[in-house]
């Protein structure tokens, strides 16, 4: 028996707290978690075009209305 085989031959394995697919299942929980937190931060710019017109104005920037 070689050294590897004898060391894994004693190492005891302990049971996980919670089944193996529950783990997979936080990790999609907290994907989506994540996701909906940047989902409702789409459009921020567009929400406050008076404020980033205002901005551009007292910096010299050029702002167009139409968005882009």
């Amino acid at each position: 028996m070689s050294f590897v085989t004898a060391v894994l031959a004693e190492i005891e394995h302990t049971p996980l707290p919670m089944p193996t697919l529950m783990y997979g299942a936080i990790a999609l929980v907290v994907f989506f978690a994540l996701g909906f937190v940047v989902w409702t931060y789409r459009d921020v710019a567009n929400r406050h075009q008076a404020k980033a017109d205002a901005y551009a104005a007292a910096h010299g920037g050029a702002r167009s209305h139409d968005g882009h």
